[in-house]
C-alpha cells in the first residue's frame, strides 16, 4: 500500500479537522488484504465490522459517540482510580515475590492484566479468560494492523472468529441492562453494529493500553534516576507518560483517507488516496504541554478512552516503581510488536537489584 504520509504535527491536526475531506473509512481496514480462505472463516461466524465509531462519520457517529462517552465521563475515570492502584499494589507484591526465584516479566505479571478488568468494570460486562482475552486482541491486531501471509491468516481469523463469536454472545446476553451493549441496542443500534464497536473498543480499551504500559516502564527503567522519581512523585511519573506519548506512543499511527481531489500542506492529492498520520514522534524540542495529546488523535475522533490510559497508565507506573525500587532492567533488549499503527516492547524483565 502506498500511503502519503503525514507528519508534521500541525498537518496531522489539520487532516483530522477536515472531515469533510478527511473521511475515517479505512480506519480498520486490513492492511494486508484478507485471503479467500480467511474470509471463509469469517464468514461462518457472521464476522462483520460496519462502520459505526472509528470509521463512522454523520449524524449517527455522533449520536453513538455520545453514548459511549456516557461510559469514560471526567468522574468516572476519576472515581476508578483507587481500584487501579489497588489492583497494581496487588499485582507489584506478587511479582516482589516472585523476583526471589529470579527475573519477572512487567509486561505480563502487571501491564498486562489491568486494563482489561478496568474495561470491563466501566462498560458493564464479564471479562473472559484472560489469557484468551489477549490472545484475541493481539492476534486481531496483527490481522487488521500486521503483514501475516495466507497461512498465518488463517490462524489469525480462527482467533478473530472465536473473539466475535464471544462478543456476539455478550451483546445478545446484555439486551434490558445497564451495560453499555445493552445501551446501544436500547437506543436502536443492530446486534452486528454493537459488534462491529465492541470489537474495535475492547482492543482499545485495554489492549493499546497495556502496551503504552510497557513502553513506559521500559523507558523509566532504563534510567535509575527516572524509575526512582516515578515511584517517589506521582506527578513526575505522570509527566513520563506524556513523554512517551509525545515520543512513541503504543498507538503511533492511523489512517485516513481522501474523500475527492483536495490539497494538503501544497501537495495535490486524488480522491481516494490512502493518507498515514504519525501521531507521535514528531513533537519539536518547545512542543507544546498538551502536543502529547496529539497520540489519542484529535477532533471529532478523538479518543473517548484518553484520559483513562493516561491515568491507568500513570498510577501503575507510580504504584509499580513505588513498590518495587530496586528492580533492574534484566536480559537482552527485549523484541517489539511493529504493527502499522501499534508497537510496544513484547517484555519487560526485571530482576531484584542490590538494592531491592
Amino acid at each position: 500500500m502506498n500511503y502519503h504520509v503525514v507528519s508534521e504535527p500541525s498537518m496531522v491536526r489539520e487532516v483530522l479537522r477536515r472531515v469533510e475531506d478527511f473521511l475515517p473509512t479505512n480506519a480498520l481496514t486490513a492492511v494486508v488484504p484478507l485471503s479467500p480462505a480467511a474470509r471463509r472463516i469469517l464468514a461462518r461466524e457472521r464476522f462483520a465490522l460496519p462502520p459505526i465509531l472509528a470509521s463512522a462519520t454523520g449524524t449517527q457517529h455522533r449520536s453513538v459517540r455520545s453514548l459511549v462517552a456516557g461510559f469514560f465521563t471526567p468522574a468516572t475515570v476519576a472515581a476508578i482510580g483507587p481500584r487501579v492502584r489497588e489492583l497494581t499494589r496487588e499485582r507489584a507484591r506478587a511479582v516482589a515475590a516472585a523476583l526471589v526465584d529470579g527475573p519477572v516479566d512487567l509486561a505480563d505479571a502487571i501491564a498486562k492484566h489491568i486494563p482489561p478488568l478496568i474495561m470491563v468494570d466501566l462498560i458493564g460486562v464479564d471479562c473472559p479468560d484472560l489469557d484468551l482475552f489477549k490472545r484475541w486482541s493481539r492476534d486481531s491486531l496483527e490481522l487488521f494492523w500486521g503483514w501475516p501471509d495466507e497461512e498465518r491468516q488463517l490462524v489469525l481469523a480462527h482467533s478473530a472468529a472465536e473473539f466475535y463469536g464471544w462478543l456476539r454472545g455478550t451483546v445478545l446476553a446484555s439486551r434490558g441492562s445497564t451495560s453499555l451493549f445493552g445501551v446501544l441496542d436500547a437506543a436502536g443500534l443492530s446486534t452486528a453494529e454493537i459488534c462491529s464497536l465492541g470489537y474495535f473498543l475492547a482492543i482499545a480499551g485495554q489492549e493499546t493500553t497495556s502496551q503504552l504500559m510497557a513502553t513506559t516502564m521500559h523507558r523509566a527503567l532504563a534510567d535509575r534516576a527516572l524509575w526512582a522519581v516515578a515511584g517517589e512523585d506521582e506527578a513526575a511519573a505522570g509527566s513520563i507518560v506524556r513523554g512517551v506519548l509525545a515520543a512513541e506512543s503504543s498507538v503511533h499511527t492511523w489512517r485516513r483517507a481522501t474523500a475527492h481531489p483536495t490539497v494538503l500542506d501544497g501537495v495535490d492529492l486524488p480522491a481516494g488516496a490512502e493518507i498515514l498520520l504519525e501521531l507521535s514522534g514528531h513533537h519539536p524540542s518547545d512542543a507544546r504541554p498538551t502536543d502529547y495529546a496529539l497520540a489519542f488523535g484529535h477532533g471529532l475522533h478523538r479518543c473517548l478512552g484518553a484520559k483513562l490510559a493516561e491515568l491507568e497508565t500513570r498510577l501503575v507506573l507510580h504504584e509499580t516503581a513505588r513498590a518495587l525500587p530496586g528492580v533492574v532492567p534484566a536480559g537482552p533488549d527485549p523484541a517489539w510488536l511493529r504493527l502499522l499503527s501499534f508497537q510496544a516492547p513484547l517484555t519487560v524483565h526485571v530482576a531484584a537489584g542490590a538494592d531491592a
